[in-house]
């Protein structure tokens, strides 16, 4: 049976979706118990469940074989435009619905046809450079997140001793791909504090977040004016290289949304990484202690995809959905964490295999799949062996089931995770280097650039994290 299938086709009789009974899909259970959720939901309804999304009424797909269908849209049923949702047009969405700044954000994702198409281009041609390991921008990328993962944990260390606690989210899985961002913008040394910052603050969503958000976008629009004009060695460069008719509009929205990108969904990926590890229930602690650093991550992607749910897409035209009659102009999310605990997905896995199915969503699918997957990978590749290189013991400081998590409708991630650790005797040790590599850094460095230590300890403050 085919995943959705024509509305021609009879579908039982039901109310709209606005006039359904939904579920809140923010609860005690989706926060700290999400499997339990996702099986009710299952029960219940099937594949697909009508949920509320802070005060907006959605269909959530759960259903391994219907999320992939949707992901992939060989039809060209889904739409990421917002003009296509129907309450949207009429005027019925909430001013202040807090998810309303997302969906009209005019990305590329929520671009459809040529528009993302030509938007993707310079993505996929910009990330290259530092996706590719054999370039000397991802080289130095490498050598500049090794760095900061290795100072991040010795100023840990140096407020903790060699044993103590921490919080592994707010010390280092978060501020570490905060960092990156600004090698990949090319601002680089005083210009870098105003920026990290002001990405903490939108991401903690505090009661400063609203004119945190504005400064940034305020100062990415600003980096992305410099670069139109003048060209540098960095990705907004490397993306109007690709596609030279790219507006400074058009290239602020892209990078306001690789702010997020990295600096959340990453910084997630890195924290829940470590967790898995540290539970040890999903077999990425074996993967890690046989070495195998990426099967860890990929098997923490497919237990805790850092997106649970991905935003929104809107049908084109009715469409069935397991039991239900998805209306044109309808909103739906579709859920890789719910589709990865679907029976459908999980036999055709085996627990004490060498490595975990890639067959999971945690980096999407189809036309929209994430093209910086191989930057994600990287950085959490680092992240995780350096800390659990530079410690010799890490355990939780709560009982799993006590981890606080996020309450979010997109992301799955801890708000903390506290851990004791032993730190390991003796200094980091860095990799060997090319000797052509150690001198273009010294070169880089001796140029005016700040040193890593000067970076994240300045940030560190400015976090009143040090």
């Amino acid at each position: 049976m085919e995943p959705q299938t024509p509305q021609s086709e009879p579908v039982p009789a039901h109310p709209p979706l606005a006039a359904l009974a939904v579920q809140p899909l923010l609860n005690r259970d989706y926060e700290s118990r999400p499997a339990v959720f996702y099986e009710r939901l299952r029960e219940e309804y099937g594949p697909v469940a009508p949920v509320d999304v802070l005060g907006v009424p959605a269909w959530l797909v759960i259903g391994y074989a219907q999320t992939l269908d949707i992901l992939r849209d060989t039809r060209g049923v889904w739409s990421r435009r917002v003009e296509n949702w129907q309450r949207y047009r009429d005027g019925a969405v909430p001013a202040d619905w807090p998810m309303l700044p997302v969906v009209e954000s005019g990305n590329s994702a929520f671009r459809d046809g040529a528009d993302s198409t030509r938007l993707r281009s310079a993505w996929s041609e910009g990330l290259r450079p530092f996706q590719d390991r054999t370039r000397p921008e991802a080289k130095a990328l490498e050598q500049a997140v090794r760095r900061y993962a290795d100072e991040l944990i010795t100023v840990l260390s140096e407020n903790g001793g060699p044993s103590g606690w921490a919080d592994l989210s707010a010390q280092y899985a978060r501020p570490l791909p905060l960092m990156v961002i600004g090698r990949l913008l090319g601002t680089g040394g005083e210009a870098d504090d105003e920026l990290i910052i002001d990405l903490w603050r939108v991401m903690d969503a505090g009661p400063d977040a609203k004119e945190a958000s504005d400064r940034l976008i305020a100062r990415v629009a600003d980096v992305c004016a410099a670069r139109v004009a003048s060209p540098g060695a960095d990705l907004p460069s490397a993306m109007l290289a690709a596609v030279p008719d790219l507006t400074a509009a058009e290239l602020t929205k892209e990078m306001a949304m690789l702010t997020g990108l990295v600096g959340d969904v990453t910084g997630t990926l890195i924290c829940n990484t470590i967790t898995e590890v540290l539970i040890g229930e999903t077999g990425a602690r074996d993967s890690l202690s046989a070495g195998m650093i990426q099967e860890a991550i990929n098997r923490a992607s497919a237990a805790n995809p850092p997106m649970a749910n991905l935003s929104f897409r809107w049908a084109k035209a009715d469409v069935r959905l397991g039991r239900f009659q998805i209306a044109a102009g309808d909103p739906v999310m579709v859920s890789p964490a719910a589709a990865h605990l679907d029976p459908a997905f999980t036999a055709s896995t085996t627990p004490d295999s060498i490595y975990s199915s890639r067959a999971h969503l945690a980096w999407s699918a189809g036309p929209h799949a994430c093209l910086g997957r191989d930057l994600a990978t990287t950085v959490t590749t680092i992240a995780v062996e350096r800390l659990f290189d530079r410690f010799s013991a890490l355990r939780l400081a709560l009982p799993a089931d006590q981890l606080p998590w996020r309450s979010s409708p997109l992301m799955r991630g801890l708000r903390s995770l506290p851990v004791n650790y032993e730190l390991a005797g003796g200094p980091p040790v860095p990799p060997p280097a090319a000797a052509a590599e150690a001198e273009d850094a010294s070169k880089e460095k001796a140029a005016g650039e700040a040193g890593a230590d000067s970076v994240v300890r300045r940030v560190l403050r400015l976090m009143r994290l040090s």
